[in-house]
């Protein structure tokens, strides 16, 4: 006797023989016939007007529309899985994996709804969250590998739909049967060809049509399960035939329904870990949790939708978290149920046992085909949301132009029939086990950075991320990262390294190529954190002599006339704190705005292009006196403020141009956008008269500051010192500061001529 594999289910009761494959194929082919295993993909983009999508679909409120998105990729899994994972685990096991898989899932669950409620969220879904929390080297890292993870996702809902197709209506191996369905690749090919070009059709037409067709398979889905949940009551105990396959042949067992029987659950309790009939790997622990872990990763199809509701603040968190919740319950109410009427060998060696104890098996069919095709609808019309997303960004410039096309309406047309393109071209891979690891992989990887995403906002506590939904501490987003992470390598270590080398190298190319954005960068609110928190902690009355370092507070007039002073003062510091100081000589009151802010940013390039690290603290003062006393008294903060100033050698010698002269600067053109002054002829008086100059001097030591006198510093050519050979220099004291002898070294105390030992002060020294 024949037994015919139940219609819809992508898990053959016969098969060639057992093969070894890295994931169950069961897992794999029952995620992608029910449609549940994998998230959907970004919401769509707002063709409507903001709330009139779900309003043209159904007159409900905008949560249950999230909750019908949820429940519509997630429902169906548990009809499925739940038989696996309790046939191999027993009851007890099989709640403790569904505990900790929504363990998981709630911490994710927690981060999205946090990151929902803080202020206003547009339509991107995940690659909106990331992307305007990370920046976007994450954002555009992220936002390709949810576009792939949609594209293989809609593929494989594809390829378990047409498999569990010819299931059913195929011919079989032997030409006998009244199937009427050829099979072969070529044949596969063309019934996912045109079952992708129907979802191409939906998404073209818009999303409002969509929207009408989810909440219709929704309420389809809805019927199976309540058809599933009255059959285990209604169906009186029946035995049903498996057939096995065999490399001789195949064999015939008999599953029982037994109707709700304490013997039964008694049987089932503990684990019985056995060989997987579609695969012939022995289960365990860690494959049975990774099987059921797939079917759990559908969290985001509420958030997803965005940018197409009144009110997503209110919204998705309700919606996400009821419908989660709702899933869980099912979860263990379902594997409760079969482990009191099922036996072991029926959920062990019929994975679609369900069709043939329900009161109505067609509708268990049409329910399984519906939430697949709407799967693979919704996996193609996120692809093309976030593609658009992506190109409207300009993240990659030209190379996605295209994609920013749309029609008449708003619908991202070209987006579309790109992502479409690109699903068929995965589609000739022909086999599930190919890309089913790489797209959970990807989802649980995007997971992983919504938690990411949430856990930086917190700990840098910036003032505007106010999330009303305040159930989530730091610890939640690191439980859901550690989560993310580990069910990666546990479902596919192949798979999950793959994925993160590839999400490291978008990373590189994006920092390096994509053009700079005006979201911010969390990494600065961080750095800022962490240095407000470290400054607070540094007491000036715990300072020590033998701790003490240089802090200097360099004054320039002009960097062109100092760029190798600057650059020597850089190698003098010796990690200690360093600020270049500049006084305008102006008065504000007679300004229409403050002249210092234009010239901010070419200080800060300046400090950029020479390599040093400095701060940069200008001022303006009607004297230059007054001046460096207003830096003396506010440069730096708490514990990091100048203890010594340096000052260039008051003399009557014309300036020369270092900036044109320094290394860093090859060509005139990358002096222009610094945009600094030219220098004072010969003839042009000072600005700094003798008296003013040694009144600074005496400001500072008054100050009990530290005082440097530089001379000369812009004939120092630094790379030739480093190279030559060093004189022995002794370590004791000058004996004379104006002794005769001409110098031979620089910058240093010298080995002189009959003068003894001196500091530079000659045309290449340098006087202190």
């Amino acid at each position: 006797m024949e037994v015919e594999a139940p219609a819809g289910c992508c898990c053959r009761r016969e098969v060639a023989a057992p093969r070894s494959v890295d994931i169950p194929t069961l897992a794999r082919r029952g995620v992608a016939c029910l449609g549940g295993a994998v998230g959907t993909g970004v919401g769509t983009a707002r063709v409507l007007h903001r709330g009139e999508l779900w309003a043209t679909a159904v007159p409900t409120d905008p949560v249950l529309g999230v909750v019908c998105a949820q429940l519509t990729g997630t429902l169906t899994s548990p009809t499925s899985l739940a038989g696996f994972v309790v046939g191999h685990a027993g009851l007890y096991q099989a709640l403790a994996m569904f505990a900790v898989a929504y363990f998981i899932i709630g911490m994710t669950v927690l981060s999205v709804c946090a990151i929902a409620t803080n202020g206003a969220l547009d339509a991107g879904g995940a690659y909106y969250m990331i992307s305007r929390a990370l920046g976007p080297e994450f954002g555009g890292s992220i936002g390709i590998m949810f576009f792939l993870a949609n594209v293989c996702g809609s593929a494989l809902y594809v390829l378990g739909l047409v498999e569990a197709v010819v299931d059913s209506f195929g011919i079989p191996p032997a030409g006998t049967g009244v199937h009427v369905l050829p099979q072969s690749y070529w044949y596969e090919l063309l019934y996912g060809t045109v079952l992708l070009a129907l979802c191409l059709l939906v998404c073209l037409v818009g999303a409002s049509i969509y929207a009408k067709a989810t909440f219709l398979i929704f309420l389809i889905v809805a019927g199976v399960l309540g058809t599933i949940l009255v059959s285990f009551f209604a169906t009186r105990p029946i035995g049903v035939p498996i057939r096995l396959p065999h490399f001789n042949g195949s064999e015939i067992e008999n599953g029982s329904f037994t109707g709700f029987s304490l013997a039964t659950l008694r049987d089932n309790l503990g684990g019985g870990y056995a060989v997987d009939y579609t695969t012939g790997q022995m289960m365990s622990f860690s494959s049975v949790f990774a099987v059921m872990f797939n079917g759990c990763t559908g969290i985001m199809a509420g958030s997803n939708m965005s940018g197409d509701l009144k009110h997503p603040s209110y919204s998705i968190p309700r919606g996400t978290i009821s419908a989660v919740l709702f899933t869980y319950l099912v979860y263990n109410l379902l594997a409760f149920l079969m482990c009191a009427t099922c036996n072991r060998t029926l959920l062990q060696k019929d994975y679609g046992f369900l069709r043939d104890i329900s009161i109505f098996p067609p509708l268990v069919t049409v329910g399984i085909y519906a939430a697949t095709l709407s799967a693979a609808m919704s996996n193609l019309i996120g692809a093309s949301r976030i593609l658009y997303a992506l190109a409207r960004d300009d993240l990659f410039g030209r190379a996605l132009a295209l994609a920013k096309k749309t029609s008449a309406s708003g619908n991202p047309v070209m987006a579309v029939i790109l992502s479409w393109l690109v699903v068929q071209l995965v589609l000739f891979s022909g086999k599930l086990n190919t890309i089913a690891g790489v797209v959970t992989t990807f989802f649980l990887l995007v997971y992983a950075t919504v938690n990411l995403a949430c856990l930086a906002l917190e700990w840098a506590s910036a003032p505007n991320f106010r999330p009303t939904f305040r159930y989530f501490t730091w610890h939640t987003c690191l439980l859901g990262i550690a989560g993310c992470c580990v069910m990666m390598f546990l479902i596919s270590p192949v798979s999950a390294s793959a994925s993160l080398g590839f999400l490291l190298l978008l990373l590189l190319a994006l920092h390096y190529l994509s053009p700079s954005s005006t979201w911010g960068y969390i990494s600065q609110a961080l750095i800022f954190h962490q240095v407000r928190k470290y400054l607070l902690m540094l007491d000036v009355r715990k300072d020590h002599v033998k701790f003490w370092r240089p802090q200097m507070l360099l004054m320039v007039q002009n960097p062109r006339g100092s760029a190798r002073l600057i650059d020597f003062v850089n190698d003098l510091k010796k990690s200690g704190l360093y600020v270049l100081g500049h006084v305008e000589l102006q008065d504000l009151d007679t300004l229409p705005s403050d002249p210092l802010q234009p010239q901010q940013d070419s200080w800060l390039s300046l400090v950029d292009k020479l390599n040093v690290k400095a701060f940069v603290s200008l001022t303006l003062a009607p004297s230059v006196r007054h001046g460096v006393r207003q830096l003396l008294f506010t440069s730096g903060l708490g514990g990091m403020r100048p203890n010594t100033l340096v000052l260039g050698f008051y003399d009557d010698e014309a300036p020369q141009d270092g900036l044109a002269r320094h290394p860093a600067f090859t060509s005139a053109r990358e002096e222009v956008p610094l945009g600094f002054p030219p220098l004072r002829a010969p003839a042009t008086p000072k600005l700094l008269s003798p008296r003013e100059y040694v009144g600074i001097v005496a400001d500072a030591l008054k100050m009990l500051r530290n005082v440097l006198l530089a001379r000369q510093l812009e004939s120092l050519d630094k790379a030739w010192e480093l190279r030559r050979p060093r004189p022995w220099c002794p370590s004791s004291p000058p004996s004379s500061l104006g002794g005769g002898g001409e110098p031979r070294c620089l910058g240093s105390l010298c080995e002189a001529g009959d003068g003894g030992e001196q500091l530079g002060a000659g045309p290449n020294g340098c006087g202190v």
